[in-house]
């Protein structure tokens, strides 16, 4: 065990925002421990929710059991989180070999539980990291989707993961909110998430990351290996990715979906963003393609087909096949 328990940095953001970028640019710094996309958290605060899982012990009488657990603790929820705060903590510990001051814990889903987060590590920092949403959904499509239309997959991340994180920050004082254009196209603004931090900021941590070796499956490899150094190579990528004009309608009914407000919480101007979509010059690039996964995907989530196909390896096996609530 060591001597210190080090405080916990949570890195909020959606997937393909940079996050992997700014996890090994601070993770360059001695006094930040951290480890590829924990996802610790995520089981744990989800024991006591009754929506969101699944499972074949029968998640919702899980969720009633451990509520009455709860009322029967002194002081009800508020001790049940007191002890996930331990154990985490307990675990962040033992991942900082070098007795760190900080573990920075990055799980872009945690996006779903950010305001959970919030309330059972009250003391620890928080970093909200923005990207331009249509950015993320084009790097979506480019990184999982190798250019065709695959935002139906991560639906959850794009919709209720930011309204979530919005919400989060809207109703808390502490934490710091950071965009990616801004990190790849004025090196000092690093400085300020380490003024944050408290730590003295080194611009050495631009380069030396490179040198940062997170060994896990998890994270973005591909942003890892395709750039050596801070760049604003990728900002304007998305409108490529974009430009047929059924991409170009799903962009505007997003952002409309967004709206005004939670764009500006964020750091960005509507009116702005729709001025660049229209402004894309037209393609046919994927468009037959789109025109038939745009439907097939409403299908995809409704029907949920990896449940299914799950299943189906088992049926010879059947006393396997389980019902899932």
């Amino acid at each position: 065990m060591h001597p210190t328990t080090p405080t916990p940095i949570f890195l909020f953001s959606l997937p393909r925002s940079g996050s992997t970028l700014a996890q090994r640019v601070l993770a360059a710094d001695n006094n930040i421990a951290t480890t590829p996309e924990p996802w610790l958290l995520l089981p744990l605060v989800y024991s006591l929710k009754s929506e969101g899982m699944y499972t074949e012990y029968n998640h919702n009488v899980c969720a009633i059991a451990l509520e009455g657990l709860c009322n029967e603790l002194p002081n009800k929820k508020n001790d049940y989180q007191r002890h996930i705060h331990n154990f985490c903590t307990d675990i962040y510990k033992d991942l900082s070999k070098n007795n760190e001051l900080y573990f920075l814990d990055k799980t872009p889903r945690y996006h779903l539980i950010s305001q959970d987060i919030v309330d059972i590590f009250p003391d620890s920092k928080y970093i909200y990291l923005w990207r331009n949403p249509l950015s993320i959904a084009a790097s979506i499509i480019e990184t999982w989707g190798e250019g065709r239309w695959s935002i139906y997959r991560f639906k959850i991340d794009l919709f209720e993961g930011l309204e979530r994180l919005i919400e989060t920050y809207s109703n808390q004082d502490s934490g710091i909110s950071v965009r990616y254009e801004d990190l790849m196209t004025n090196k000092e603004n690093w400085r300020e998430i380490f003024d944050y931090l408290d730590l003295k900021f080194n611009p050495r941590v631009l380069s030396e990351f490179t040198q940062t070796q997170l060994p896990s499956e998890l994270g973005d490899l591909t942003g890892s290996k395709a750039y050596n150094e801070v760049s604003s190579e990728p900002l304007e990528k998305w409108k490529k990715t974009m430009a047929n004009p059924l991409r170009k309608a799903w962009c505007k009914r997003y952002l409309l979906w967004i709206g005004k407000e939670r764009l500006e919480v964020m750091g960005y101007d509507i009116d702005s963003l729709l001025k660049e979509i229209s402004d894309i010059p037209f393609s046919f690039r994927y468009l037959i393609s789109d025109m038939l996964w745009m439907p097939l995907g409403f299908l995809y989530c409704l029907t949920e087909p990896y449940v299914f196909i799950h299943k189906f390896r088992k049926i010879l096996k059947w006393r396997h096949i389980h019902v899932h609530r």
